[in-house]
């Protein structure tokens, strides 16, 4: 790496870091590791799944005498603030759990160890569509650990009402199917947020519809005939009444209210929401089926991945290193995804959770929607690029979008405003 750029990196971190100096100060600076300790911070895993993870750290214990894993696990909301804390008062962990998105913006800021040289064989296992999605900048950051697939969860009384036999498959579909949906029922067809801090559903709708969003140099592509297109068919959507008034103003959860109340025909989700419904609304989840999710006429559709990272700051990055391959080893990941009811990154295992579940198929609600799930992961990929500042890309345009579909501009002028602001943010982040 010239110096150049290592320098203009560690600026960038030190710049970062400072922010965070009260927090370091106040909450962030523990006693440092012992000898022989590596220590594993997750996510939002504990007490739920020990059973799974701490005979699992047990066993990689074992084989490596003299060494002791000291696993916390800390709430969604906290990790990135706890993190940068740590970093800042160099007492980062050796191995992390982060999803992508905030695994891109610490490897930007040199606080990541790039791991693909220390791979070897190993690399293989893994899906490399999911695999890609650790990537910055053309080196790996991230091993893929656990993975979501959303499919699409339909209210069979209300497609009847409707007089439709399915849900569509294609986005180019739906402007029909809402109309039909709204006119026959008045209920609405689907709820997808325009909310700036909501869920990244629509950002991965304009992927599938064939916008790229940014090029290289980390500046705006979308403004383009497929951008036009996909900012068009939303403002559309809104201003014909067929989406609830509330997406541009509530997120996602406002969608599973909408459809546990009988007022919504489908929701994209997980398996797992399935529990969910059934507890809160079992006259819908009993009229709920399981179908394939929406995508762009290519049928990719989306993956959400959980990451395992080595801090750059780790003083054991090649047990910290083989402690994240272990964990996402094939064996563990099977025995982590049948638990947790999500899916593995693990080619192997994933082949042998298929068959488990296609055994199942034929039982209940849950196992035929996670048996869609698994089959969907074969052509599906992480749609939104985990770029650095993706948050305020998705801000920006879904901003942008509210003003079209409120009528204050069009939908033109809609995508050449986010254009422009977008630009003037990348320019000064990435001169």
């Amino acid at each position: 790496m010239p110096a150049e750029r290592r320098h203009h990196r560690r600026r960038r971190l030190a710049a970062l870091l400072t922010l965070l100096l009260p927090v370091g100060l106040l909450g962030g600076c523990g006693r440092g590791p012992r000898p022989g300790e590596i220590n594993l911070w997750t996510i939002q895993l504990s007490p739920k799944f020990d059973p799974v993870i701490r005979p699992m750290l047990a066993d990689w214990e074992r084989r490596h005498p003299g060494r002791r894993v000291v696993w916390t696990d800390l709430p969604f909301g906290s990790v990135e603030r706890k993190l940068l804390a740590a970093v800042y008062a160099g007492r980062s962990p050796d191995v992390v759990n982060l999803n992508p998105i905030f695994a891109a913006n610490l490897a930007s800021k040199g606080g990541l160890l790039p791991l693909e040289d220390r791979l070897g064989p190993a690399a293989a296992d893994y899906l490399p569509q999911v695999l890609e999605a650790g990537r910055q900048e053309g080196r790996l950051y991230a091993l893929p650990w656990y993975l979501t697939s959303r499919i699409t969860l339909a209210n069979r009384r209300l497609l009847q009402q409707a007089g439709l036999e399915r849900p569509p498959l294609h986005w180019q579909e739906v402007p029909g199917y809402a109309e039909t949906v709204r006119r026959r029922t008045g209920r609405y067809a689907l709820f997808v947020t325009a909310a700036p801090d909501g869920s990244a559903e629509l950002l991965e709708s304009l992927v599938q519809m064939g916008v790229t969003l940014t090029d290289a140099r980390h500046r705006a592509r979308f403004n383009s005939p497929e951008g036009e297109r996909a900012f068009a068919f939303w403002t559309d959507l809104y201003r014909r009444g067929l989406l609830p008034r509330e997406v541009v103003s509530q997120g996602f959860q406002r969608a599973i209210e909408l459809y546990q109340s009988g007022e919504l025909a489908q929701v994209a989700s997980g398996a797992e929401f399935l529990g969910t419904i059934a507890t809160n609304a079992p006259q819908v989840a009993a009229a709920t089926a399981p179908y394939p999710p929406l995508t762009g006429s290519d049928g990719v559709a989306n993956v959400a991945a959980m990451n395992l990272a080595v801090t750059r700051q780790s003083r054991h990055p090649a047990e910290a290193v083989d402690l994240a391959l272990f964990i996402t080893n094939p064996g563990n990941q099977l025995r982590f995804a049948r638990a947790a009811r999500v899916l593995p990154s693990s080619r192997a295992a994933l082949t042998e959770l298929e068959q488990e579940l296609d055994r199942q198929a034929s039982g209940d609600l849950v196992q035929r929607a996670r048996w869609l799930s698994a089959r969907t992961l074969r052509r599906a990929r992480v749609l939104v690029p985990a770029d650095p500042g993706i948050k305020r890309l998705q801000s920006i345009l879904y901003g942008r979008l509210q003003q079209a579909m409120l009528g204050e501009m069009s939908s033109s002028d809609a995508l050449r405003a986010a254009e422009q602001e977008w630009n003037a943010y990348a320019a000064a982040r990435w001169p």
